[in-house]
């Protein structure tokens, strides 16, 4: 049994040692490629939208949304006023960041 358990533990070795070379070759890679990625994103993409006008955009968006979901609410309109308030700071968190993110 213990020539076996030897020669797993050899195998286990010789598997972390050739991961463990992998890995830092594909580190040595990527930081070799990031100047290259930096240069590639510069001259292909715009500045983009601003956070202060991607709030601008959220907020309209988030406001007409509600409206429409308030109206096909109907009846219990004021019952939901807090599910309303919740949903819609929740709404336009995240559509602020992610109108900056993307434009």
């Amino acid at each position: 049994m213990s020539e076996q358990n030897s020669g797993d533990d050899r195998q286990v070795l010789k598997i972390a040692v050739a991961s463990l070379v992998i890995a830092a070759l594909l580190g040595v890679a990527l930081m070799l490629f990031l100047p290259l990625l930096g240069s590639f994103v510069d001259q292909h993409f715009s500045a983009g939208m601003g956070l202060k006008d991607a709030a601008v955009v959220a907020f309209f968006t988030t406001v007409v949304t509600l409206v429409i979901f308030a109206v096909a609410a109907g009846d219990g309109l004021l019952g939901e006023l807090q599910f309303m308030l919740s949903g819609f700071f929740g709404f336009f968190l995240v559509l602020w960041l992610l109108i900056a993110w993307i434009f």
